[in-house]
C-alpha cells in the first residue's frame, strides 16, 4: 500500500501558488516520498535571464518537508540537476533544517544552477533524512528549460 501512495504520488505534480512578485518564477512540486517521520516533496522553478545575448534559465532545486511525529528533528537533504536526455546527475545543493513535530516546511530553495537555454527538458530530484535515519526515495521535479 506504501509503495502504491509512493507511486502515485510521485506520478502527480502540483503546482503551488505563484509568488507575490510577478516576474518570479512558479514553483512546481512533485511527488512526495518519505523515511520514517520525514515525508518530502522536490520542487523546482525556471526564472528567465540573460547571459549577453543568451538567454538563460536559473533553474532552482526547493524541498517541501513534513514531520509526522510528536518529536521535533533535523532534516538533512540533497538536490540534484539534469538534462533528461542524455545528461547526468549533478549536485546543486543540501542543507539541513530543524522542523518541530507536525511542522511542514517549505519550499525552501537548496541549491540552484544557470544554463543556457535549449528545447529541453529538465529535472531535479530531491531526498532527505532525519538525524540517524535513513535517505529517503527520490523525489522528482521537472519543467521545460525553455518554456515561456
Amino acid at each position: 500500500m506504501r509503495k502504491a501512495g509512493t507511486i502515485l504520488g510521485a506520478a502527480a505534480l502540483t503546482v503551488l501558488a505563484v509568488p507575490a512578485d510577478a516576474g518570479a518564477a512558479a514553483v512546481s512540486c512533485g511527488g512526495g516520498v518519505s523515511t520514517g517521520r520525514v515525508a518530502v516533496n522536490g520542487c523546482v522553478s525556471a526564472q528567465r535571464g540573460s547571459l549577453g545575448r543568451f538567454p538563460t534559465r536559473d533553474i532552482t532545486a526547493y524541498i517541501k518537508a513534513r514531520n509526522t511525529g510528536t518529536k521535533a528533528l533535523n532534516v538533512s537533504y540533497e538536490a540534484f540537476f539534469r538534462v533528461v536526455d542524455g545528461g547526468h546527475w549533478e549536485k546543486v545543493g543540501s542543507g539541513r533544517s530543524y522542523v518541530r513535530a507536525g511542522e511542514e516546511i517549505g519550499p525552501v530553495e537548496v541549491g540552484s544552477t544557470t544554463r543556457v537555454c535549449g528545447p529541453v527538458k529538465v529535472e531535479i530530484r530531491v531526498h532527505a533524512k532525519a538525524d540517524g535515519g535513513v535517505w529517503s526515495g527520490w523525489s522528482p521535479a521537472a519543467t521545460k528549460q525553455c518554456q515561456t
